[in-house]
């Protein structure tokens, strides 16, 4: 008979042996340190399926998703209703909700580091899937840059302090607090498994999640608003019943205002990606609150990052000259496009940014399916063991990704439809089915690459094997080594002796060690390829270029207002999907 009814998770077993006992295999993953302490005396009942705390773990999940379900429901009516002229909510509405939230995220980021944290049994174990140090380091650059954009918006609303509510320079100096203080608690606290506090941390952590989304909403609208006064003052184009920013009482004639608000706005796409990041790693904390891991069975644990390691710098060179190339592309573009040049010039314009897009689109794609390819060859054992930081990466990638695939879409539609046969919608026919093509076969390579264990490292051959074998690579196991005694001239039948075995075995080890070499270099060339390629991809829209409405082909056919909020709320997922595809595309390249 079973005493114990619980199921246990081999990949979740207990990460610190002196607070687990010996011998028991219990379903752990939601229990204080006062039940894992009591676990090696005592058994649980025999007809009790589930303890208290893995029944309550379910209610606290559950109240803390409705907790962050509705205080994302009443952003979202805020920010978007902070947009329009005939709706009577005014933009600092939405900065006084955002400025309490952030308060109430930085006052408990502040309890979790001084109380929760320094708890005796808060910690015993990490998750190294989370937070891994490119995804840190990415996450601090962002912050600078958005502590910099704090900077400029608060330079911006101090010109207007005479016309506009404090909240609106209050607003800015919160979120750099905000920013600084989520900034340290995720470099610190971004792999605790916590078993302390269970059901606070699991709100705190969901209202900061829900803070970062609300500032993401509110950045991406603020942005689509200053889009759309740029390519039309008149507000004839795309939201042309938004507000205008800071008021309409107020102007800013000023040099330095005009520097702060051009500086403030180019500071944009860096906050949006700081929130979105954010958002991520606070959603693996959540889901490993009360979780127990084993790193003995955790291959990343001691994965090391080795940057430009056994490659031939061919795919970083040929994504840097993409990178370059890509760039002159947007400047040139931006200067004949909203210059006001003529129709001919717009027409160049978008020619040379759909010929360079089709290239980088179609050499991503062929580098994805080369990858994939290599994949099928590849021995290496898929990683099954549960791992929270993958799956939210493989749910982001695929989910990010059908922003891209509905623009694409209905641009084709629009084009198949209006049996429009110039050059232009040519082009973006065949940049929108590209677009499509290659979110696909990239989504496929990446997929692979994180489900994959790292490479095991070459074992490392003993100085006192080196002098019997040379500096020739062969397979240990097909060697056996027999010292002869002492006092012994010749070797006798019991005496040990060294003895090599066929030659064969070596050949066929240094052939294999050569296939993995290749393989692995391949696979890291088509890795930094691809991260540089969706640098520039990311670069592009985030920084103003926006074909989809300097091309007035899908405009003509849908109309204004629906053309607009198709782009609106699709191109923010696009432009995030590519910088998250970086963030696993480094990950690919270092387990390559």
């Amino acid at each position: 008979m079973m005493t114990g009814v619980s199921i246990w998770k081999d990949n979740e077993i207990g990460c610190d042996d002196s607070v687990m006992g010996s011998g028991h295999r219990d379903d752990k993953n939601s229990l204080g340190p006062e039940q894992l302490a009591s676990l090696g005396h005592h058994k649980f009942p025999p007809g009790l399926t589930h303890t208290p705390k893995e029944i309550w773990k379910k209610g606290g999940r559950v109240f803390s998703v409705l907790l962050a379900i509705n205080l994302m429901l009443l952003s979202c009516t805020l920010v978007s209703g902070g947009a329009f002229h005939d709706i009577k909510l005014h933009d600092y509405d939405v900065f006084f909700m955002l400025t309490i939230v952030m308060l109430i995220a930085i006052i408990w980021m502040l309890f979790y580091l001084i109380r929760t944290a320094r708890h005796r049994d808060a910690i015993l174990c990490k998750d190294a899937h989370a937070g891994p140090i490119w995804l840190r380091g990415g996450l601090v650059l962002f912050a600078v840059l958005t502590l910099v954009m704090d900077i400029f918006k608060t330079g911006y609303y101090s010109s207007f302090s005479q016309c506009l509510t404090a909240i609106k320079i209050i607003y800015p100096i919160v979120q750099a607090i905000f920013v600084i203080v989520q900034t340290y608690f995720l470099w610190v606290s971004a792999k605790d498994c916590v078993h302390v506090h269970l059901d606070v941390t699991r709100c705190g952590l969901m209202v900061t999640l829900t803070t970062n989304l609300a500032v993401w909403m509110s950045a991406v609208t603020d942005e689509s608003v200053h889009k759309a006064q740029t390519k039309n003052p008149n507000g004839t184009h795309r939201m042309y019943e938004i507000r205008s920013s800071p008021s309409e009482s107020c102007s800013c004639d000023g040099n330095l205002c005009r520097v702060f608000q051009d500086g403030y706005f180019w500071m944009y796409p860096f906050n949006i990606e700081y929130s979105l990041f954010a958002s991520a790693m606070v959603y693996v904390m959540w889901k490993n609150v009360g979780r127990l891991i084993d790193h003995h069975e955790n291959p990343m644990h001691h994965l090391k990052f080795k940057l430009f390691k056994k490659t031939f710098f061919v795919g970083t060179i040929l994504g840097l000259l993409v990178l370059v190339t890509g760039i002159g592309v947007l400047i040139v573009y931006e200067i004949q496009v909203n210059n006001k040049n003529p129709v001919g010039k717009k027409e160049q314009a978008l020619m040379m940014y759909y010929i360079f897009n089709i290239v980088c689109l179609g050499l991503t794609s062929l580098a994805s399916i080369g990858g994939s390819i290599v994949y099928r060859f590849d021995k290496r054992d898929m990683d099954r063991h549960k791992n929270p930081t993958r799956t939210l990466d493989v749910a982001l990638l695929m989910g990010a990704a059908l922003g891209q695939y509905a623009i694409s879409y209905y641009s084709i539609v629009a084009i198949v439809a209006s049996m429009s046969r110039d050059t232009i919608s040519a082009l973006n026919l065949s940049y929108s089915l590209l677009m499509i093509a290659q979110h696909t076969f990239q989504n496929i390579f990446i997929i692979e690459g994180l489900h994959r264990q790292p490479a095991e490292e070459e074992n490392k051959v003993d100085p006192q094997q080196k002098e019997i074998y040379g500096l020739t690579f062969v397979n240990m196991n097909a060697v056996s080594l027999r010292v002869p005694d002492s006092g012994s001239a010749l070797p006798s039948a019991t005496s040990p002796t060294i003895a090599i075995q066929a030659p064969s075995e070596v050949i066929n080890s240094i052939k294999f060690s050569k296939e993995v070499n290749w393989r692995r270099r391949f696979l890291k060339e088509i890795s930094s390829f691809l991260l540089l390629c969706n640098i520039i991809l990311w670069i592009m829209p985030a920084f103003g270029a926006r074909p989809q409405f300097d091309n007035d082909r899908e405009r003509n056919f849908y109309g204004y207002p629906m053309w607009a909020a198709i782009v609106d709320i699709c191109l923010p997922f696009g432009i995030f999907y590519r910088m998250h595809a970086v963030a696993s595309l480094l990950e690919v390249y270092v387990m390559s």
